[in-house]
């Protein structure tokens, strides 16, 4: 008995010790996961990597006496984009509710010496939206529109939403282009020539079907492809630097039912699927690619969706709803950052338990077809404001890149991509691929009929982590230019002089017209006040 008592003590001491330790990693995990999982307490600012000397914090204009009529979001201060990595002194941010709060906002910024930027949401993630020392116009209270049924065509304010506009057109009718996700303004979007998912209709500058301008000089004009054809492919695509968009009249297009469709493919494969069967189907309304971001099958395996057109006889359209389970969602996403393991689990994740979760709102009656169709509008799969991706995660932020390749160069492209992801270790989070079409404003980012390639990477916010994306984003500019490709111009700034010359050869032409309809440079932000000197001279 007195031997069995002292095997069953010595016993318990280890067994203890074990579950004290369990006890304790538990708790380290539950934390962890409660940290990965948690909202944002706000804004992410990461602070930059300054200048000896320098202090971002403190604006560099002393403050002047402005009209009563502007109302101001901030007076000096500094501001901040998607990337929390451009953290910038300005003037102040004048809050735009009336057009004529523009004009008095020039007026003062042209009389007082002051320069002018033009901000949406901010998600150009390169200074796009502001300078420094600036008066930056907030746009997002000038947001009203209004529909014409008749000739599908809504009318609407710059400032508004994408989110907004389709809560407004829901359950008739749509829009026709527009980004994958809705947390963009339309004045955004048109500034950039953003595009998305649907792969026929292009980029947002091929559905304007006109636009007012207020330029430099405080007068207005509307613009057409077809009504000063000039001005109007210098707005698209022009960041802001030729004029503020007030308004704009849009391409709307019924509210279809879509069958949801995805498979998985090689990435060599895409292009052929894409040009034999997808491309030449008007059935197909709206298309995207995933490449795998999984070590085991990095850049080779691809998820393709596909929404095909479905009889509307006997549908139900549903309200539009907000993505569920984004703190799983976000968990998800955060934990693939940390490792090989956990973002091999997220691409297993998206091929076989994201299907099972699929989100399916419009209902049907049984005699419509046969089988368990997965049915949506087409505003369903766009109506997305990705809270999942904020965090308050310490010391790293995401970004995006973004890359335009001719069609028949896509393999040669990823695999080039692939080399440098890989010699450069790059915390690849996402890759996304559609199509676009030739443009006819002057920064086109496609002369040609083009993939594009999207990347949302991981990076640390020190200066190894700068100069590790700066040197990344060159090579991966270089892979793309030297096969005929471009790359988009609303992210970081890490590309050089050359490199922006040889992806766009119409930039020095750009910049000639800026000074054109501009000459006092009125209008400006970080992108121009960098490339404007070395390549067409002065401010």
């Amino acid at each position: 008995m007195f031997a069995l008592t002292r095997i069953r003590r010595a016993l318990a001491k280890p067994f203890v010790i074990a579950l004290l330790l369990f006890a304790l990693i538990a708790f380290v995990a539950l934390r962890k996961t409660l940290y990965y999982a948690a909202d944002p307490a706000g804004e992410k600012d990461c602070p930059p990597v300054a200048p000896a000397g320098s202090d971002p914090s403190r604006p560099g204009r002393i403050q002047l006496a402005a009209p009563a009529s502007l109302v101001w979001v901030q007076r000096g201060g500094t501001v901040n984009d998607a990337s929390c990595l451009s953290r910038t002194p300005v003037y102040g941010v004048v809050a735009v509710r009336e057009v004529d709060d523009i004009r008095a906002a020039l007026t003062f910024a042209r009389d007082n010496g002051l320069k002018v930027s033009v901000a949406g949401v901010r998600h150009s993630m390169g200074g796009q939206a502001f300078a420094r020392n600036a008066l930056v116009l907030d746009m997002t209270r000038l947001n009203r529109m209004s529909l014409d049924a008749q000739t599908r065509t809504l009318t609407v304010q710059s400032g508004a939403t994408w989110h907004d506009i389709q809560s407004f057109l829901h359950p008739r009718f749509a829009v026709k282009a527009m980004q994958s996700t809705d947390i963009f303004t339309v004045g955004g979007s048109i500034a950039v020539n953003a595009h998305g998912m649907d792969h026929q209709a292009g980029s947002v500058g091929r559905t304007v079907r006109a636009m007012r301008v207020m330029l430099a000089d405080g007068s207005i004009q509307t613009l057409s492809p077809t009504d000063n054809p000039r001005l109007f492919h210098l707005i698209v695509g022009g960041y802001g630097l030729f004029g503020v968009i007030l308004d704009a009249d849009l391409e709307v297009t019924p509210n279809v039912v879509y069958r949801s469709e995805r498979r998985v493919i090689r990435y060599r494969e895409f292009p052929t699927v894409f040009n034999d069967e997808i491309g030449p189907a008007p059935q197909y309304g709206l298309m995207y690619g995933h490449l795998s971001t999984a070590p085991h099958s990095f850049l080779d395996e691809m998820l393709l969706y596909t929404y095909r057109l479905e009889s509307a006889r006997g549908a139900v359209i549903p309200p539009l709803g907000e993505v569920r389970a984004v703190r799983l969602r976000r968990l998800v996403f955060n934990l693939a950052k940390q490792g090989t393991l956990p973002m091999r689990l997220k691409w297993l994740a998206e091929k076989y338990v994201e299907p099972r979760l699929e989100s399916c709102p419009v209902s049907r009656n049984q005699a419509l077809a046969e089988g368990e169709a997965c049915l949506v509008s087409r505003n369903h799969p766009m109506h997305d404001s990705v809270k999942y991706l904020k965090n308050g995660l310490d010391g790293e932020t995401d970004i995006l890149h973004e890359y335009f390749v001719p069609r028949d160069r896509f393999v040669a492209f990823v695999d080039g991509m692939r080399s440098v992801l890989r010699a450069r270790r790059a915390n690849l989070l996402n890759a996304s691929v559609r199509v676009v079409h030739p443009e006819d404003n002057v920064l086109t980012y496609a002369p040609t009929e083009m993939f594009a390639v999207v990347l949302y990477m991981n990076q640390t916010t020190d200066a190894a982590g700068h100069a590790h994306m700066r040197a990344l984003t060159g090579e991966l500019i270089d892979v793309a230019t030297g096969l005929g490709g471009t790359f988009f111009l609303p992210y970081q700034l890490h590309y050089t002089a050359e490199q922006l010359q040889r992806a766009y050869p119409a930039i020095k032409e750009f910049f000639a017209a800026k000074r054109q309809y501009d000459p006092g440079v009125l209008l400006t932000n970080t992108f121009y006040e960098k490339y404007a000197p070395p390549l067409h001279g002065g401010p």
